[in-house]
């Protein structure tokens, strides 16, 4: 297996580039890095706090969202056409060279 590398692109601009092994959550990978991403229901997409914005020209590499993402991402908030829930992106090699941008605003469930 080969690293995958990721980019995640913070909500005032700023980009940290992360290499990691496939099989991991696009949650995991943003909390194990430092990243401000909640993951309220740690990742059983119960909630929308891992919420990302997907680059358009990456967004077509990723497997179609279920319905039940789909509903949970309705609760996001600054839903964008490629916005996913990250705990539903599973990295491996052919998602090489993603982008991904935190959003601005995220609802913060665990009140913290």
């Amino acid at each position: 297996m080969s690293d995958v590398t990721v980019t995640f692109i913070r909500p005032d601009g700023s980009e940290l580039k992360v290499t990691t092994e496939p099989g991991v959550t696009v949650l995991q990978l943003a909390q194990e890095n430092g990243l401000e991403m909640e993951g309220a229901c740690e990742g059983n997409m119960a909630c929308s706090t891992c919420h990302v914005i997907v680059d358009k020209h990456h967004f077509d590499r990723l497997r179609e969202a279920s319905e039940n993402e789909e509903e949970m991402l309705d609760l996001a908030l600054g839903l964008t056409a490629t916005s996913r829930l990250g705990c539903q992106i599973v990295i491996d090699e052919s998602l090489d060279g993603l982008i991904l941008r935190l959003p601005r605003e995220s609802r913060n469930m665990m009140g913290f």
